[in-house]
């Protein structure tokens, strides 16, 4: 074998451990998940913010200032076609209720209620691939603000 190949093989090797310890969290006694700040949104940062839903192409059926909706009991959201696969972020101080239909024709309605993280904040993300429409809710159905956009 000669030494240019057995360069490439090594500078190989060490490419796949690289990799191989990046996608196990290099060593990470967790398991992660979806909103840790691993090596997919990092690369997700790289490509800008594109797997998102632009909040232009949001219609409401509720007063709206800007990218924030005023809700007062339920609110029906008309998502434009996104031209592929889309997260619809939905952002408020408040408890709210989602129901969207699923993504990729599975015949079936998603319906949650999203509860606040640990710093407080109430974010659904709900996935979109084609025109749809999405509930929102307040919980108890009083009035509460929901923004739309990351």
């Amino acid at each position: 074998m000669s030494g240019r190949r057995k360069l490439l093989l090594v500078g190989l090797a060490v490419l796949l451990v690289v990799l191989f310890a990046v996608a196990v969290g290099a060593g990470r006694g967790d398991r992660g998940g979806p909103d840790d700040d691993g090596a997919v949104r990092w690369l997700g940062r790289l490509v800008g913010d594109s797997a998102t839903v632009d909040p232009a192409t949001v219609r409401a059926g509720c007063d709206r200032t800007g990218d924030t909706l005023t809700v007062v009991g339920a609110c029906v959201l008309r998502v434009a076609d996104p031209d592929g696969l889309r997260t619809l972020v939905l952002r408020s101080p408040d408890r709210f209720r989602v129901t969207a239909p699923a993504p990729r024709d599975a015949g079936f309605t998603v319906d949650d209620e999203v509860e606040p993280a640990e710093d407080g904040t109430v974010v659904a993300k709900v996935a979109v691939d084609r025109a749809s429409e999405i509930t929102v809710g307040c919980a108890g159905g009083v009035a509460c603000p929901v923004t739309i956009g990351s």
